[in-house]
């Protein structure tokens, strides 16, 4: 049985933010049928500024709470961040759990963790979100605990579950520091194979995963869905001209993302900042993509890595009836192409846009080797592409577009 969840979606009178109310509320449900849970109305705060107390006045809580006993709900999610004292308080006069936009997407985190990395890092977001709001939570148990005796083993519980939390958070990054070392020893023996990294980066459901599967059969889970993909999964795929790449899918991101969530998944993330080339994955069939679009640049500006060289995609161009205003929208870029990662549709030229972006990794060769090294010219085909080869009595003439890292095994034959 799912969950009946009210939203209230908190709006600032005296700020023009990019989204609007009813962008937030459509997401914030979208959020909401991740966690299984079924928005049943919702309820929105036109404030000036934030209340100490509540967030909210104390008039939409008393609402809310009236909301809450007549709609028998269950769960009261707010679009914005709560202070942990916030959250106890109107906790207190509504009488039903009441979470916050960080803890619903930890919660989706929490459910689309499969792998051991993944799990940590979705664990240290999670008890770093929560170590905070710890306090004040048991002052009136430290209060009464005060005095001589009630320190060593007379520890307030309190005192005992952020010890434990912190130590525990310890483990965790020590563990992913662990994990960070042994990308860094495959990203080492990938460079010195000289195999170029190509990063899927976009907000979430842009069809990153869609597209990493079209490319490699990589069999990702994809769906119409927020965070469906969390775990990161990297595939080789084969350019037109066989040059072998790396392409690693990432978690997607989202407006206004926590920035220690980035924090938290920065051994992830780690593949976006040593990528070679970043594909930003943008469904273009959304209202508001170029909401989103910018929401992606923020994370990147994070990150460290705007800067990168990187192929905007036009994604889902099938759900488009008019197609014609992308030639427009194109060209405000410098590097951009629209497809639909579905149906295939536009992945030529999405292939021959990376091949002319990681050209400078490639280089030409025209030599002559001995008619008995055909073992070269089976490497120029499996690795490159043959543009011509002439057979002689005793020797091969070879051009040919290698990557730069081979080319010098067939300059020294003689």
């Amino acid at each position: 049985m799912k969950e009946k969840v009210l939203l209230v979606i908190v709006d600032y009178k005296n700020t023009q933010p990019d989204w609007s109310v009813e962008d937030t509320a459509k997401e914030m449900g979208e959020l909401v049928a991740a966690c299984r849970g079924e928005v049943t109305g919702q309820i929105i705060c036109r404030i000036d500024k934030p209340a100490a107390t509540y967030l909210i006045g104390e008039g939409k809580v008393k609402e809310i709470a009236a909301r809450c006993a007549l709609e028998g709900v269950d769960t009261v999610v707010f679009d914005q961040d709560l202070k942990g004292s916030q959250q106890r308080n109107i906790e207190e006069v509504v009488k039903v759990k009441v979470i916050d936009r960080t803890q619903l997407i930890l919660d989706i985190f929490a459910r689309r963790a499969t792998s051991q990395e993944g799990k940590m890092q979705v664990e240290l977001a999670q008890l770093e979100y929560m170590l905070p709001r710890l306090v004040g939570k048991g002052a009136e148990m430290s209060r009464l605990g005060g005095g001589i005796g009630t320190l060593g083993p007379g520890e307030t519980k309190l005192e005992v579950d952020r010890r434990r939390i912190g130590e525990r958070i310890d483990r965790l990054k020590k563990g992913l520091k662990e994990v960070a070392a042994d990308r860094t020893l495959k990203r080492k023996k990938r460079q010195e194979q000289g195999i170029p990294l190509l990063s899927l980066v976009g907000y979430t459901n842009a069809g990153k995963s869609t597209l990493l599967n079209r490319l490699t059969q990589a069999e990702q889970r994809a769906e119409n869905a927020l965070f469906t993909t969390l775990d990161s999964l990297s595939r080789q795929y084969i350019l037109p001209n066989h040059q072998k790449v790396i392409l690693s899918d990432t978690v997607g991101f989202i407006h206004d993302l926590p920035h220690h969530l980035v924090e938290s998944f920065k051994a992830t993330l780690e593949e976006v900042k040593e990528a070679d080339l970043l594909l930003h994955v943008l469904d273009v069939s959304h209202p508001q993509f170029k909401n989103l679009y910018e929401s992606v640049i923020d994370v990147l500006d994070q990150l460290g890595v705007q800067d990168k060289p990187t192929v905007v995609v036009f994604n889902k161009i099938d759900l488009l009836k008019d197609k014609n205003w992308l030639k427009d929208l194109k060209e405000n870029f410098d590097h951009a192409v629209a497809i639909s990662a579905l149906t295939g549709e536009g992945m030529e030229d999405f292939a021959r846009e990376i091949s002319k972006l990681l050209s400078p990794m490639m280089a030409e060769i025209d030599v002559v080797i001995p008619i008995h090294r055909m073992d070269l010219v089976n490497l120029a085909h499996e690795e490159g592409q043959v543009i011509a080869i002439k057979y002689y009595n005793d020797t091969i003439n070879l051009r040919a577009n290698v990557p730069a890292h081979l080319a010098g095994k067939f300059e020294r034959i003689k």
